[in-house]
């Protein structure tokens, strides 16, 4: 059996909404519906029905999320009912499996053409209550937030394993002597660097607005921030010498992304000429606890299966779950150079909207190799309880 070329023909994604903010009155099937309907109209020499398979990524799924939104997604878009869609967790890197997935599935025959993506209402997870071990307790019950992080967690996981991602970020912070500057200088950058490039709009081509909402661009971007600003932030996670803050970190948000990738027949359908083509991928474990060091390793080996080095690539999009994670990867790299990540702001700025962060990346990535005209790149992220993800795109 012959392994097939699959081509990223276009990528949209929502903007992305802070939490509790302009998004926050839309249903995650419903921001998942709209980008696969822009996406799809993005491609009008395409017919719908030719679509084999939605793949998408959502981390929590405990909301109206919860019944296979990616199957909601197709059928709230207007698709036909023969398309069908499947949903996929990884938690913070279920986009860009999504993406993997569907690639995997044209790649060995099983699909010709393919919808991936992702979506997360980190605004409206709902609260969760465990069922009693028996009927009429008299105590009170606990609800569960489901937005993120450890919940109901078995008893038999060693404690170090369940820390907060934020003190997993503080730990990455201890073992590479990452000082508090250092992540508000990092955190700072991302700010400027999405500012920039929004303003110079280089996401017109991309980003595709709710319609209704007022939100034309991504809404946790902070242009007027400065390392003074973020200096009077208290630690978030260490009362005691912390370094990770709420200035340094992610937020929480609302998105959606979605990518069509297609094989040579597929791309012959569009008439278009395609934005990259994957190259390859690959996903890894770590320590729990050292969650964001997971993409240390799931990178060297993607550009290893890719046969490329840190060298070959023109750009880099890494998620920035905390500066301290970021930075502690890119100390594992000393052959990359720091100044091809991230060009147009990362997810300290832009927002990290679980379930979709993975296939904004992807196809960032490939927005980005169209306008470069060639190139190597490469989307990775961290992901709790200890796994790494990346993909490589070429042009």
């Amino acid at each position: 059996m012959s392994i097939r070329d699959v081509y990223i023909v276009d990528a949209v994604r929502t903007p992305i909404g802070r939490f509790g903010g302009a998004l926050s009155a839309v249903r995650p099937d419903d921001l998942a519906a709209h980008v696969v309907r822009a996406l799809v109209d993005r491609v009008p020499a395409l017919d719908p029905a030719r679509i084999d398979d939605v793949y998408f990524g959502d981390a929590n799924g405990a909301g109206e999320d919860n019944r296979d939104v990616a199957r909601m997604a197709v059928l709230l878009a207007g698709l036909p009912t023969s398309v069908p869609g499947v949903t996929v967790n990884r938690l913070c890197g279920s986009g860009l499996e999504a993406v993997i997935q569907a690639a995997r599935a044209i790649a060995v025959g099983d699909a010709s053409v393919a919808v991936a993506g992702g979506v997360e209402s980190m605004s409206r997870a709902p609260w969760v209550l465990q069922k009693p071990e028996r009927a009429f307790p008299a105590a009170h019950q606990q609800l569960h937030s489901t937005t993120l992080g450890w919940r109901m967690t078995n008893p038999r996981m060693p404690a170090e394993w369940t820390v907060s991602l934020g003190e997993g970020a503080e730990l990455v912070a201890d073992k590479h002597a990452l000082t508090r500057e250092q992540q508000d200088a990092f955190a700072l950058a991302s700010h400027r660097k999405a500012a920039e490039a929004w303003g110079k709009g280089l996401y017109d081509g991309e980003v595709v607005p709710y319609p209704g909402v007022d939100l034309a661009r991504d809404e946790c971007i902070r242009d007027t921030t400065s390392m003074e600003a973020l200096a009077k932030l208290k630690p978030s996670f260490r009362s005691e010498g912390g370094t990770v803050t709420a200035g340094n970190a992610s937020p929480l948000n609302d998105g959606a992304a979605a990518l069509l990738l297609v094989d040579e027949e597929g791309l012959r359908e569009t008439g278009r000429e395609p934005l990259a083509r994957i190259r390859a991928s690959a996903v890894t474990g770590i320590e729990p606890q050292l969650f964001g060091l997971g993409p240390v390793e799931a990178v060297r080996r993607a550009l290893e299966k890719a046969g490329r080095s840190f060298a070959d690539l023109t750009t880099f999009e890494l998620n920035e779950a905390f500066a301290a994670q970021s930075l502690g990867c890119l100390a594992e790299w000393p052959e990359l150079d720091p100044e091809i990540v991230n060009p147009r702001g990362g997810a300290i700025a832009i927002g990290h909207p679980l379930g979709a962060s993975g296939a904004r990346l992807a196809g960032a990535v490939a927005h980005q190799l169209a306008a470069a005209g060639s190139g190597t790149g490469l989307a990775a992220l961290c992901i709790g309880v200890g796994q790494g993800l990346a993909l490589v795109l070429e042009r």
